[in-house]
């Protein structure tokens, strides 16, 4: 089990993956896995579930994972979330109790720009898929001296 903490820019309970599943940084992909609890910050008692648009974060929070190992990064690096094209949900909400994967394919890097094909499962059903885009700075503190970022 990886310590999430060290690896993510964020604290529990923004923390919303679980762990890592399979790294390959030779293939250039990366497996996350989470279960839907109460406890999670984006979860509505009326849905009883977190709603599809959270997909997003959880690719993500995915995609960071990766580029904390592809880096060898010795803390959680600051990265930018750009958007995402085309992203497409099979669900209305991720089910309280259900556990998903989430995988995220590097299609493109230019050093501090990246796109990722990303695909999050439940067993063998695709419930969402995007290709999402990220920036991550070499050097972030210009950001977080600057008010842009807390």
């Amino acid at each position: 089990m990886y310590d999430l903490e060290k690896i993510l820019p964020h604290n529990y309970p923004m923390i919303l993956i679980d762990d890592i599943v399979e790294i390959n940084l030779e293939k250039g992909y990366i497996i996350t896995e989470l279960t839907i609890k109460e406890d999670n910050l984006f979860f509505d008692k009326e849905l009883n579930g977190v709603s599809y648009i959270t997909g997003i974060e959880f690719m993500a929070q995915t995609i960071a994972c990766y580029a904390h190992f592809k880096h060898n990064s010795p803390t959680p690096k600051l990265g930018f979330l750009l958007g995402t094209r085309s992203y497409k949900s099979n669900v209305d909400k991720f089910e309280k109790g259900a556990k998903y994967l989430v995988k995220a394919n590097e299609i493109y890097c230019d050093n501090e720009l990246v796109s990722f094909e990303c695909l999050i499962y439940n067993d063998s059903m695709e419930c969402s898929r995007a290709v999402v885009n990220a920036y991550q700075p070499q050097d972030a503190s210009e950001f977080l001296n600057s008010g842009v970022v807390k």
